[in-house]
Order: C-alpha cells, then sequence, then structure tokens
C-alpha cells in the first residue's frame, strides 16, 4: 500500500528474488498502475482494503504521516502481517491492525532514496532495521538477506536515536556539499563545476572512513593520529593551529552561519 519511491522500488527488488508481489493501492492510481507494470503478475487494485483481501503480508510504504491512518482504515484478520517501512516510528503505529489479531513489524531500509531508479540500485548492501515479534521477525530478516542486505534488529525505544542517525548522516552530508560548492563561488567557479572537482575528494573520504573508520574510532580516546588519515586536507591546511586563516573566513561568516543552521533545520523536519 503506497505506490512512491519506496514501495516500487521494494516492489521490483523481492519480485526479482522471488518473492511474490500480487497487488497495490496508492493514493495515485497512475503510481499503482506505474509499479504495476514493473512488476510480473502485480495488479493495480482501486483502495486499500483490496489489497488486505489480497494478500497475507502486506507493506505500508505511504509517507510516514499516513501510516496510522491507512492502518485504521482497514479490517484486518488474525493470520495477516502487516510491515511499515518507517524509520522513525515503531510497530505501535500498526496498533490498530494488531487489536484485529494481525501480527505487525517494521522494515526500514538505511538509504537515501532519491528517485525510483536510484532507490532499485542502491537497495543491494543496505542495512534494513526490522522491528517485530516471531514467526515475523524471522521473515522480515530472510527478506533484508534475500535483497543483498543486512539486517539489524531494533526495540521501539531505539528508533527515534536510530533515525537522527540517519539524517545525521545523510542530511547533514548534504548540507556539507553545498556549503563546500558555494564556497568556490568566491572563486568564480560555478557550482556544478565545484560539485564535479570536490566529487573525487569526497568518494575518497568514504573510502577512508569505510576502511579505517574502525581504527579510528579505536584510537581516538588514545588520542593517536589516525585522523591524519581519515581527513587529510583538514590537517594539511592547519586549520586546527593556524588562527591567522580565519581572517580569509571572516568576510563569509554570515554566509557560513547560514549553512551551520541548516543541519539544525534538517533534524528538525526529519
Amino acid at each position: 500500500i503506497g505506490a512512491g519511491t519506496v514501495g516500487t522500488a521494494l516492489s521490483v527488488r523481492l519480485s526479482s528474488k522471488g518473492y511474490r508481489v500480487i497487488a497495490v493501492s496508492s493514493r495515485s492510481q497512475t503510481s499503482a498502475q506505474n509499479l504495476a507494470r514493473r512488476v510480473s503478475g502485480c495488479l493495480a487494485l482501486n483502495n486499500n482494503q483490496d489489497v488486505a483481501d489480497a494478500a497475507e503480508l502486506i507493506f505500508i510504504t505511504t509517507p510516514d504521516d499516513a501510516i496510522a491512518s491507512v492502518a485504521s482504515e482497514i479490517q484486518w484478520h488474525r493470520g495477516q502481517s502487516v510491515v511499515h517501512c518507517s524509520g522513525a516510528d515503531s510497530t505501535d503505529t500498526l496498533e490498530p491492525a494488531k487489536k484485529l489479531g494481525a501480527q505487525v513489524g517494521a522494515f526500514h531500509p538505511l538509504q537515501t532514496f532519491a528517485g525510483v531508479k536510484q532507490a532499485i540500485e542502491n537497495i543491494p548492501g543496505s542495512t534494513f532495521a526490522v522491528e517485530a515479534e516471531e514467526p515475523l521477525l524471522s521473515t522480515l530478516k530472510d527478506m533484508a538477506t534475500a535483497l543483498g542486505g543486512n539486517w539489524i534488529e531494533l526495540k521501539a525505544s531505539d528508533k527515534v536515536i536510530y533515525h537522527a542517525s540517519a539524517v545525521i548522516a545523510c542530511n547533514y552530508m548534504v548540507t556539507l556539499v553545498k556549503l563546500a560548492t558555494d564556497l568556490w563561488q568566491s572563486f568564480a567557479i560555478p557550482p556544478h563545476q565545484a560539485t564535479q572537482a570536490l566529487m573525487p575528494l569526497l568518494r575518497g573520504t568514504l573510502n577512508n572512513i569505510d576502511k579505517l573508520a574502525l581504527v579510528f574510532y579505536n584510537q581516538i580516546d588514545s588520542k593517536l593520529p589516525a585522523i591524519d588519515r581519515l581527513g587529510g586536507e583538514l590537517v594539511k591546511i592547519g586549520i586546527l593551529n593556524n588562527i591567522s586563516r580565519l581572517d580569509q573566513i571572516r568576510p563569509r561568516r554570515q554566509q557560513l552561519k547560514r549553512y551551520f543552521e541548516c543541519p539544525l533545520w534538517l533534524c528538525r523536519r526529519g
């Protein structure tokens, strides 16, 4: 239920791994039809109850603020499983389904979904946060593995902190890249060229984090210089101990202040 980017990407990937995705409904019938065309044997149905009546395992992949209302509108029955894909909400959101005898769960792909094509490509290798009781819990773990991903099991009380971590890792990066590219305009380099120039550095930094972060985190309390390898440009510039360089930054302090406030705004939205 819900044929947006997440619902479409999961349907396509699950179908490719042998799961039968038999029906879809969405606020937009066009979106439902588009998803159905991508998945063999999937029917675009007119309403959410029809989807619930057709299947035993139902994913609610609507925006987070619609999950509770969708769950409360449907007449569930014992033996069904109902799963949402929110990173912030616990299975408490599905309490109406649970009261009618359905098992409830959460299955959140820890990934960014800018568009359907990118989402389908990004799912393999992702971690899925799962929350459920058995036997649904094992089903969701198996799904995560089938999708080429990993899984972590969370409790309801973990979800807010987990989601905050995802917001920091994803949205803050967008803010930092925007800040970095805009600074290049001070020497007349347009944003698209600045982004192109910075991308290899960004990829290299992420690669360093992937390869060296565990070492860094283990050593940071011992004050060993692993940070030099993770973020060499910071150390080379000497920004940490060369106060004179701040003079070059002061003329742009208002612009910098605006960007430093962006993560706070993004966090509030998250």
